[in-house]
Formats: C-alpha cells, sequence, structure tokens
C-alpha cells in the first residue's frame, strides 16, 4: 500500500474518499475507461458489490444503476485508442485516473486507487490498494462503473465495425479478433502501439510506392 503525504481523511467534515479503478488496459481496441466514486456514509449501503470481473453483465448493469443513483458523487474517463498509443497504455491509464479524481475533488478529500501506483499530479492525498477491486467497496463500485461504460461503448463501435465482433470480446485478443484483424487490418479504434495490431498493420502494408486498395483502409 502506497500513502501520499498527509493525513488518511483530510479537510473538515465526513470521511469521503474516492474510489478509483479502471477497465480494459489490455485490449487491442477501444478506450481504457476509468471511473471514480464517492460514497455517502449515510446512505445505506449497496449489497452485492464486487470486483466487476466476478459479476455477470447483467448483475453489473443492476448495480451500475444503483451505484449512480446512490453515489454521492462518481466520474468516468475515456481515453481513446489514439491517446493510448501517444502516451503508452501506462501512462494513459494514470492520465484517466487522475482526471477521474479531478472531476470528483470537489466532494472527496482523499482518493484510493485500485492497484500499486499512485498517479502524479492529483489534487488530493491518495493511496494505492493492491486488490482494492476486492477489498474495498469504493473501488469495487468504480470497477463496475468503468466496466460498463466501456461494455456500452464497444457495443457501440461494434454497431460500427460488425466484422470485428467487439460485442463478444469487446477488444480483447481472442483467436476470432485476430482473425478478424488478419482479414480486415485494424480500424481507427485500434491501438497500433499493441504488437498483434502492430504486425496487423504492418502485413498488409505493401511497401512504399504502392496504392493500397481502398476496401483495405478501414476507417
Amino acid at each position: 500500500m502506497q500513502l501520499f503525504p498527509g493525513s488518511r481523511f483530510p479537510g473538515p467534515g465526513p470521511r469521503l474518499y474516492a474510489g478509483v479503478d479502471e477497465a480494459g488496459r489490455g485490449p487491442l481496441a477501444g478506450p481504457v475507461a476509468v471511473a471514480a466514486v464517492v460514497f455517502d456514509p449515510a446512505r445505506t449501503r449497496i449489497n452485492g458489490l464486487d470486483d466487476s470481473k466476478q459479476l455477470t453483465a447483467a448483475r453489473r448493469e443492476t448495480l451500475y444503476a444503483r451505484i449512480v443513483e446512490r453515489a454521492l458523487a462518481w466520474q468516468v474517463v475515456l481515453i481513446e485508442a489514439e491517446e493510448i498509443d501517444r502516451l503508452n497504455i501506462y501512462q494513459a491509464t494514470m492520465l484517466g485516473m487522475r482526471r477521474a479524481v479531478e472531476g470528483v475533488a470537489h466532494v472527496a478529500g482523499f482518493a484510493r486507487i485500485d492497484g500499486n501506483r499512485v498517479p502524479k499530479g492529483l489534487p488530493c492525498a491518495a493511496e494505492a490498494l493492491v486488490g482494492g477491486d476486492a477489498r474495498d467497496r469504493a473501488i469495487m463500485a468504480a470497477s463496475i462503473v468503468a466496466k460498463v461504460t466501456r461494455d456500452r461503448i464497444m457495443q457501440r463501435l461494434h454497431d460500427e465495425h460488425p466484422h470485428y465482433g467487439f460485442d463478444l470480446h469487446k477488444g480483447y485478443a481472442t483467436p476470432a479478433h485476430l482473425a478478424a484483424l488478419a482479414a480486415h487490418g485494424p480500424c481507427i479504434h485500434h491501438r497500433r502501439s499493441f504488437a498483434p495490431v502492430r504486425m496487423a498493420l504492418e502485413s498488409r502494408d505493401p511497401g512504399p510506392g504502392t496504392r493500397v486498395p481502398e476496401q483495405q483502409l478501414v476507417a
């Protein structure tokens, strides 16, 4: 656990803190989503919270609705593929966490972040909590909000590019996704800095001076 300087729950009033987690660091396509959730300790607890990976899609949707209705504050930040490629996935995730915390800093004086790193430049004190998505209720909620938000986006991307199967694998490197990459090449939502996407792009590059047929360029 990493603790930044300052008291654990700085500032006057109730002990309000933001739980922070991400969804979508590993996929080859789509954004990484980062959520921050602040619960009001005076309100009734939400039953059934857990790490989003341990829940069914239907259960996540149900809990998502309860979280956004009962949370004192919540924020979701999306870092798109282009920015991921420019920064790298680690720095993009740190940026998303910082922006998410900034979105709830008017309410929370502290942030508890899933993982073993705290982003630089946060507007409040923070700690990193390894396995936090299974140990802390606010982080569990953030993991659910981030996952549901991202899954909905991947469904929309599937509607735009149905041949990749984003609705099924959510951009992860499944055999079906890799086969679609080989057949169609990457689209604008693929992360070109990720090796399988880069390899698929290079395998379709005919070299300098050769015109690429329009059907090989997926927008």
